[in-house]
């Protein structure tokens, strides 16, 4: 059974600019997504959308069901979601063991160290961590959330190779292992490669591939 669910849906910005034209889709627990197109075809605008960032001009965003709408989207995004941006999104004078808190009352270390950093490193202000740590920490707090949703934004496009290998293994984890439904937006076609299922969207148009 699907958790989320896109049903006809449209968005634009005005009649002659169709971003989204007439879109269905359903994502499930237990599997990582991912969402293929270029820069500028309307990937982060389907993310906000899902999220519940925004909302379509037509169609529903459906959460086990129920229109995302009924209760709201702000407890859609505080009780269901939980993002990764590409630009991290961390609060920035405060640690990563204080970031992650934010989200959880549980002790922040187990994940963190999970995830690769140290004690030491998870005391530091987070902009004395390496692009590739602050994206660790990025997906440590998303983790945190109680959310059955990840949803990611090209999460690995300030990464080097090597560690956008790992970021990518993490999130499969978190599908596969955490029962998460993860769905990641992104144009490059080596992380398509590594989710379980694969759409693209083109000319406002999605496909499963």
């Amino acid at each position: 059974m699907s958790v989320l669910k896109i049903c006809n849906v449209k968005y634009f910005y005005d009649k002659n600019k169709m971003v989204l034209k007439n879109i269905s889709a359903e994502f499930e627990v237990g599997k990582m997504y991912a969402i293929l197109g270029s820069s500028g075809c309307g990937k982060t605008t389907l993310l906000s959308l899902l999220g519940g960032l925004d909302s379509p001009c037509d169609g529903q965003v459906l959460f086990q069901g129920e229109n995302i709408e009924k209760k709201g989207l702000a407890w859609h995004r505080k009780k269901n979601v939980a993002f990764i941006f590409q630009s991290y999104n961390l609060i920035d004078y405060m640690t990563p063991a204080e970031n992650v808190s934010l989200i959880s009352k549980r002790s922040p270390m187990p994940i963190l160290e999970r995830l690769g950093l140290t004690k030491e490193e998870a005391e530091r202000n987070v902009l004395k961590l390496s692009g590739g740590q602050q994206q660790r920490v990025a997906i440590a707090r998303a983790l945190a959330s109680d959310a059955s949703i990840i949803l990611a934004d090209e999460p690995t496009g300030n990464l080097d190779e090597d560690t956008a290998a790992e970021i990518l293994v993490i999130l499969k984890e978190c599908a596969h292992q955490m029962k998460k439904c993860v769905i990641v937006v992104t144009h490059a076609n080596d992380l398509a490669k590594q989710a379980d299922l694969v759409f693209r969207l083109k000319k406002g148009e999605l496909q499963q591939l």
